[in-house]
């Protein structure tokens, strides 16, 4: 018998092991519809089920950022501003007033969000209470791209790398010494919840006999991981064409948008599936969101 129990308990480790990836969690992503083109959010799970869309609205939702206890959602509006609500659409509040506000990140705590604003011809980066309050501006941090609030604290590309900024001054309190596309990576820019890797849209080589944007090659673009743990690693592309992505919360996945369809990557395989999403064409505007 006690043989038997062993047996039983050796192969439900094997199965454990070498079973997929669990499709936990929820997504949060941008998509138009054919009623409407205008941008808004919506939610499914990692599985493909419940799609639910969240907002309406004149004005653009995009950007999706999901708070650290998975019940509210921070996001941009274009020409209005950074909003919060909660993961099923209700309890919708207004945080700042400035129609380019852009791409919001929640501190671990869940007490304050950071964003970029434009001053002159740069982005900035400034925090605001998530409850509402009045905004402080990082004035140390250097121009910067998407920010990344982890538990490694507030992180931004900026120059093409990635660096660690005091939350309350902006002050640069590290540099990771990554190799982010400098022209168009900078607003693209996702850190696995483990800081481990980071992924971002670039510059590819032309497709050889290009001449679609007449005698020269079009710019094309592609999908790109990058660890921060190997410095003999560069960045490699894993898809051509891809939308921004986000990693899962074991930071073993990304989510993108392809073609006009919502999918899956596998980081270490490279096998991918695809996600139903109905009659909502995501958009390629920001990263989704997947908590």
């Amino acid at each position: 018998m006690l043989s038997l129990v062993r047996v039983i308990a050796a192969t439900a480790v094997v199965s454990a092991a070498t079973a997929g990836p669990a499709w936990a969690g929820t997504i949060v992503f941008a998509a138009a519809t054919q009623a409407s083109p205008v941008d808004q959010l919506f939610r499914v799970s990692a599985a493909g089920t419940g799609l639910k869309q969240l907002t309406t609205g004149a004005h653009p939702a995009d950007a999706p950022a999901i708070s650290p206890d998975g019940k509210e959602i921070a996001f941009e509006r274009f020409g209005v501003g950074i909003f919060t609500m909660g993961v099923n659409g209700g309890g919708l509040r207004r945080l700042t007033t400035n129609g380019r506000d852009s791409y919001p990140a929640w501190s671990p705590n869940g007490k304050d969000i950071a964003f970029l604003r434009p001053r002159g011809t740069v982005w900035r980066v400034y925090v605001v209470p998530a409850a509402g309050g009045r905004l402080r501006a990082l004035t140390k941090a250097p121009p910067a791209g998407r920010p990344s609030w982890t538990s490694a604290g507030l992180l931004v590309p900026s120059g093409g790398d990635l660096l660690r900024i005091d939350t309350a001054t902006g002050r640069v309190l590290k540099y990771f010494g990554a190799d982010i596309d400098v022209i168009w990576g900078q607003m693209s820019v996702a850190i696995a919840p483990n800081i481990a890797k980071l992924t971002y849209i670039g510059a590819r080589p032309p497709e050889p006999g290009d001449k679609e944007c007449g005698e020269g090659p079009c710019q094309r673009f592609g999908l790109f991981i990058e660890s921060l743990l190997t410095k003999a690693k560069r960045p490699r592309m894993v898809l051509k064409d891809a939308g921004p992505a986000a990693f899962s919360p074991d930071g073993k996945q990304i989510v993108f948008v392809d073609r006009g369809k919502l999918e899956v990557l596998i980081v270490a395989s490279g096998a991918t599936r695809p996600i139903a999403t109905g009659s909502a064409y995501p958009s390629l505007v920001a990263p989704p969101a997947w908590r």
